[in-house]
């Protein structure tokens, strides 16, 4: 039967009401993880060019064997343009890889976090409730932990690739050599450690991705809370943002300051965990570089592996790279967040 109200207005509709309600949940929820994963994807692909060849000097520092073979980030750097390669084309070597990883990742963090909000509202009666109602900054963090913590599932085979590709060429006295296209690494490392060898690393990954994005979101939110309380009048005139989260209520230049805040904790937080697993993706390499002719050794754990880490080279050994990280990661993270949220407000 028709309902009232389309009876007095003249509409005669046959069987039951429609619930519009339901079904317009279902496509609103369809369009914003249509724009998570779209906007996400774009400020990832960005900032990943940004950051990439002081990406590739981080890892290099932290992967290079003991006695190290380069004296800190500019000799790194120098040797890297002295490279035979080709200065630019060794800094860049193995980009597609990350680039993908980097539209994977930043629209992992963005989708992972806004589903996670909802669920959080939708478990925690006492958060408030509905949509565009802004959570309490520590519900945001937990919501980030969450988030990094599913990202680092589809990171860890990307970032294995990654950092295998970048590791450095050295001599001709290798005796096995070492595949650097982007399919000839996943074929190898499938033929040596089959499906499961993809994810060598993970529990490392998994602590960075975890702690960092809970600092990256906390931050960034910390941030531009903080910025919003001291200049009030800065952020009066602006619209309500997408989310009610008051990210698109600050201007440009507080959300670059957030973002670059975000980027540095992200990055410093857990910096040890980052060495750790970025030694265990490229255990294989640094033992065929230091010693052509041994015999391959078995994996080592991340506990063990942090553990000859801070018997060889100390505290400095588990913060090499930090430096360059933190200088790279402050402009990326401020674009990335800049950007996705200047699309996101754009598509409304």
């Amino acid at each position: 039967m028709a309902s009232t109200f389309t009876k007095e207005h003249g509409l005669e509709l046959d069987g039951p009401t429609p619930t519009p309600n339901i079904q317009s949940t279902v496509e609103d929820h369809g369009l914003e993880a249509f724009k998570d994963v779209t906007f996400g994807s774009i400020a990832g692909i960005i900032g990943k060019f940004i950051e990439y060849p002081f990406d590739t000097i981080k890892v290099r520092l932290q992967s290079q064997p003991h006695p190290p073979i380069f004296a800190g980030p500019l000799d790194c750097f120098r040797q890297s343009l002295l490279s035979p390669e080709g200065g630019l084309k060794s800094l860049y070597r193995g980009i597609s890889a990350p680039l993908f990883g980097a539209a994977v990742e930043t629209s992992s963090l963005f989708f992972s976090y806004r589903i996670a909000q909802s669920a959080l509202q939708n478990s925690l009666p006492t958060l408030p409730q509905g949509k565009g109602e802004k959570l309490p900054l520590r519900a945001l963090i937990a919501c980030g932990a969450i988030s990094g913590a599913v990202t680092s599932l589809l990171l860890t085979p990307i970032e294995l690739i990654k950092c295998k590709m970048q590791y450095p060429i050295s001599s001709s006295s290798l005796t096995t050599p070492i595949p650097r296209g982007s399919i000839s690494v996943i074929a190898s490392v499938f033929r040596q450690h089959g499906i499961l060898g993809f994810w060598r690393g993970q529990f490392g990954t998994m602590i960075r991705e975890t702690g960092g994005s809970a600092a990256w979101f906390g931050s960034y939110e910390g941030v531009l809370i903080g910025l919003r309380r001291f200049f009030p009048s800065s952020s009066a005139q602006l619209p309500t943002d997408h989310r009610g989260n008051g990210f698109a209520t600050s201007p440009l230049h507080h959300q670059l300051l957030a973002g670059a805040s975000a980027g540095i904790a992200y990055n410093f937080t857990f910096f040890p965990a980052d060495t750790i697993k970025a030694r265990m993706q490229t255990e294989e390499l640094s033992s065929s570089t230091s010693s052509p002719q041994s015999t391959s050794r078995p994996h080592t754990t991340f506990w063990k592996s942090g553990v000859e880490l801070w018997r060889q080279q100390g505290l400095k050994g588990l913060y090499r790279g930090c430096g360059i990280t933190v200088v790279r990661s402050a402009p990326s993270s401020a674009v990335i967040f800049t950007l996705y949220e200047g699309l996101r407000e754009w598509a409304g």
